[in-house]
């Protein structure tokens, strides 16, 4: 349930390109449904070797609306497969945002067959003819999430007051919790609730400061698994750290900015992660991105995963691309220990759209050191100590006059990754497409590569 969408409503359908998934625009590695409009993420689960992304769709569209829950699979987080609508509209309304989990114990009492139950939890909405009518319904599958089934007893926790709900399993106290986007005397924010059965919802507790799209999860500070923070976000990825004591969120820290690129919005990290991989991973909306005449209309970033790093600040939560990226790694070009002087680019020759690089760069003397990316730059000013990419900036430390980039380049987006995770930028872009160079630069003096690696990529849609 993105408002964010607004100013993008009004795009109007093209024809299709005779070759799909190979149009111009056409992320290459970054998750786009096949045709229409799509944004949040919604009920990202992981069960028998898949790992399901739904996501908010118009299939009849290139604009927002007659929202559904459109339907993907992958078995590496890399590849994925669209499969058939999850859900569609019914008389309570149009299919809003959620989550899945898999009922492991039958809580629900839905299951009938071999598999455990899948349930998903969404917000029925109808803001046409009932204005910020928002209304919290259950669906469940028997198998594997190919076919859905809605409560019949919808809505459930008639007591919220928003949407969005982020439902997931507190072993502790053998309990649901669900985290909903909730008005509390004026006040928006996530509101906490209850339940044994995933039908029947108590209120527990209220965080003021949050809008859309909440999560909330735990993450082992410094990888101490003795030493368990709490994150707690809304929809624009801003969160907190805190604890959690099975009631209440309590912060520890004010509301910290999660990425400084142009496009990031509706937030979603995954259920049923098996214990033997424990891995916190994310996938975003990259929201408002523009695709000129695209039989499609936005894109997901690559899914990363989620860190609790100490840092002269406080705690702080470090993104990075998840290591299954290297599935779709094909030829690679690296140096070491070479200067960068300006007027000489190490990357000369180096054509594509597809990229994975990974650099560590001595800033020596140099009053700017950057990647032009098919024309597009990605720098850092030694001045003010920020690093800037598709005219987005954040601030960035650099340790022992050293800093570490993590690029990812496709066809419409550019992810950058600083030092280790610390900042994060997401941002979308419309290059020209027939300049496909990178160009490694220093201006104002010298700088020296420790290390640069650099990974053309394979396109995920191409056997």
């Amino acid at each position: 349930m993105s408002l964010l969408v607004t100013a993008i409503l009004s795009a109007a359908f093209i024809n299709t390109p005779a070759i799909l998934y190979d149009e111009p625009f056409r992320p290459q590695f970054h998750f786009s449904a096949k045709q229409n409009w799509l944004n949040d993420p919604n009920g990202l689960v992981y069960y028998k070797g898949e790992y399901h992304l739904f996501f908010q769709h118009n299939p009849s569209g290139l604009g927002w609306g007659n929202m559904s829950w459109g339907h993907a699979v992958s078995p590496d987080l890399v590849h994925w497969n669209e499969l058939s609508l999850a859900m569609v509209p019914d008389d309570l309304g149009t299919i809003f945002s959620g989550s899945a989990a898999i009922d492991w114990d039958n809580t629900s009492g839905f299951k009938s067959g071999k598999e455990k139950v899948m349930v998903a939890a969404y917000t029925a909405a109808e803001v046409v003819k009932v204005p910020n009518h928002y209304l919290q319904c259950i669906a469940y599958s028997n198998d594997k999430g190919r076919t859905w089934t809605k409560y019949t007893g919808n809505p459930v926790a008639l007591k919220v007051v928003g949407g969005d709900p982020r439902i997931f399993w507190y072993e502790p106290e053998r309990k649901w919790i669900m985290a909903v986007t909730h008005w509390v005397d004026g006040a928006e924010g996530v509101g906490l609730f209850t339940s044994r059965n995933l039908k029947d919802w108590t209120f527990m507790s209220h965080t003021p400061g949050f809008h859309e799209c909440p999560d909330i999860f735990p993450l082992p500070l410094d990888g101490n698994k003795k030493t368990i923070k709490w994150v707690l976000l809304g929809g624009s990825g801003d969160y907190m750290v805190g604890a959690f004591d099975g009631h209440t969120f309590t912060p520890e820290t004010a509301k910290i900015k999660a990425d400084y690129g142009a496009n990031y919005y509706a937030t979603q990290t995954y259920n049923d992660i098996p214990a033997r991989d424990g891995r916190r991973i994310q996938i975003v909306w990259m929201a408002g991105g523009q695709y000129p005449d695209m039989p499609f209309n936005q894109q997901m970033t690559f899914p990363c995963e989620l860190t609790l790093k100490s840092t002269s600040e406080g705690p702080r939560v470090c993104r990075m691309p998840v290591n299954e990226i290297r599935n779709i790694y094909a030829k690679n070009h690296k140096w070491r220990n070479m200067d960068i002087i300006p007027g000489n680019n190490l990357l000369a020759g180096i054509q594509g759209d597809l990229f994975d690089i990974s650099a560590e760069i001595d800033l020596g003397n140099a009053s700017e050191v950057g990647i032009k990316i098919r024309g597009s730059d990605a720098s850092f000013s030694t001045k003010d100590q920020k690093i800037t990419c598709l005219g987005k900036s954040a601030d960035l430390k650099p340790i022992n006059n050293r800093i570490k980039l993590r690029i990812l380049v496709d066809r419409s987006s550019i992810e950058l990754f600083a030092n280790d995770g610390r900042v994060s930028m997401s941002s979308c872009f419309v290059p020209d497409p027939a300049n496909r160079n990178l160009d490694l630069y220093t201006t104002g003096g010298t700088a020296k590569v420790i290390a640069i690696n650099i990974h053309e990529l394979k396109s995920i849609w191409k056997k």
